[in-house]
């Protein structure tokens, strides 16, 4: 089971927010939703959802989480004006960890700095920013580069979802492998003592 942040502010795009969640949290994930302030009430865009942030992404280290995930409409905008999300954003792409973005979740990566060189989609109008960052834009329903995931709408939502649960899947593999991996070593040196 991983361990997936969300980010949020609010204005965030109901739908962007709620597909993810819902198919990670079914997969058998845990899911945290992280935003500015701690027990906040945030309203998506077309009022359709409501969420409560589970706490403040201040405070919190990506070693905490698995994967993240960015829901696009108006929330990304209003991140990327807030430092410590900006940062924990940023720490998440350089740690290597799987992060998903959607839509205009994308701007929030661009002002983490983390888009030079990776191939991306996302909503249209984010076309011109990413490019100009240095991105490689490819309008497609899912674009995979390492870690990183990115879908362009909400039509595209189960493409996206199935991609992280994917990911995950496979991250999970992998962590697997290495606490295997590191229990026999450890296993080897008390033999040798």
């Amino acid at each position: 089971m991983a361990n997936v942040a969300f980010v949020l502010a609010g204005d965030f795009e109901d739908s962007e927010f709620r597909v993810p969640y819902d198919e990670i949290k079914k997969a058998g994930h845990k899911v945290t939703v992280l935003g500015l302030e701690r027990n906040a009430e945030l309203k998506g865009y077309h009022k359709k959802e409501t969420v409560k942030v589970d706490d403040a992404v201040a405070g919190h280290n990506v070693n905490e989480f698995d994967a993240l995930v960015i829901p696009g409409g108006y929330s990304p905008d209003h991140l990327r004006v807030h430092q410590p999300t900006v940062d924990f954003v940023r720490a998440f792409c350089q740690a290597g960890k799987i992060v998903a973005a959607v839509c205009h979740g994308p701007q929030l990566l661009i002002e983490a700095g983390e888009v030079k060189g990776r191939r991306m989609t996302s909503w249209p109008s984010v076309k011109t920013d990413l490019q100009n960052a240095g991105a490689h834009w490819l309008d497609e329903e899912v674009v995979e580069d390492g870690a990183l995931i990115t879908s362009r709408r909400p039509s595209d939502l189960p493409a996206f979802a199935r991609t992280i649960i994917a990911a995950l899947q496979t991250g999970s593999k992998e962590q697997l492998e290495e606490q295997a991996a590191a229990a026999r070593r450890q296993s080897e040196r008390a033999l040798t003592q």
